[in-house]
């Protein structure tokens, strides 16, 4: 068994190339199984593989956890077959239970509002202003306001021309807040030594990386004492979210997040259950209370 973990490890790491990490991840996860059976691991079927799962279940492991250990089962077997020393790989057709998605939580508009309170004339604090307030104002992705120009943006008509996942491109419409911080930016840009169209960049010209993006973000947040990490995708997710709390539209909301399938927009938008059960309480025929 040793010895054919060894000739995994080096199938990982030379041949399908996979991180460290996730090599390591996998071997742990199989000596895992391999203190948990008394067969020999060649001889091993779907039974006893499904009734290990079943006890990793049972002691409390994660769904992330059991998933990440019938990964590793499945790659194992799936090596072993191709080895020709097992006919079926005993992993196949094994599950695992069903993840439950994390939401992702928004920053409330008190919050929104004290991140964007940026007083002042340097031209980097400029920049990041007009970042952060053209994410929290149209709901773009970090790769969606990386890859801006200038031409896509038209101030006058207070929108945006933005290429999304699929290469589909949605106009968007800009805030006026948003607006007055793009133009006061793009004052800025002019005296800068810009290498080609795009719309943020570094002080020497050059275009803004994801990570550099994140990492300001991130910066401000801290500067501005607040308590959470701050990312791109918090200030889409607060965008969506403010959105259909004002509008309960959720189509328009699915629309401006760029989202090709509308259950995403409801996972994504999910809001509190009190925000729910008020709409529910004032619109629903049934459930108006009667008066007496």
């Amino acid at each position: 068994m040793n010895d054919w973990l060894q000739r995994f490890e080096r199938y990982l790491t030379s041949e399908r190339r996979l991180s460290d990490k996730t090599v390591r991840n996998y071997l742990y996860e199989l000596n895992r199984v391999k203190a948990m059976v008394t067969k020999d691991w060649l001889t091993l079927e779907h039974r006893d593989l499904a009734a290990v799962m079943a006890k990793l279940h049972r002691q409390g492991l994660s769904p992330r956890s059991l998933a990440l250990c019938l990964s590793a089962l499945k790659q194992f077997g799936q090596f072993l077959l191709r080895q020709g020393v097992i006919e079926v790989n005993p992993a196949a057709g094994l599950s695992a239970p069903k993840q439950n998605k994390p939401l992702p939580k928004n920053l409330d508009p008190d919050a929104i509002s004290h991140l964007l309170d940026i007083d002042g004339d340097d031209p980097l604090d400029i920049r990041d202003g007009a970042i952060m307030e053209l994410f929290y104002s149209s709901g773009l992705r970090l790769a969606e306001l990386a890859s801006l120009d200038c031409h896509a943006l038209n101030l006058k008509e207070q929108e945006a021309r933005v290429l999304g996942k699929g290469n589909k491109e949605r106009i968007l419409p800009v805030g006026s807040v948003a607006i007055a911080a793009l133009s006061r930016w793009l004052d800025v840009r002019r005296g800068l030594p810009c290498e080609d169209d795009a719309l943020f960049v570094t002080a020497r010209g050059r275009r803004l990386s994801h990570r550099s993006i994140q990492a300001r973000i991130d910066k401000w947040a801290k500067i501005q004492g607040m308590a959470v990490h701050v990312h791109p995708h918090k200030l889409r997710h607060s965008f969506a979210t403010h959105m259909l709390e004002s509008s309960g539209d959720l189509r328009a909301v699915q629309e401006l997040l760029g989202h090709a399938n509308l259950a995403t927009t409801q996972i994504y938008t999910s809001l509190d259950f009190q925000h729910l059960a008020k709409v529910y309480d004032g619109a629903h025929p049934r459930a108006r209370k009667k008066e007496r």
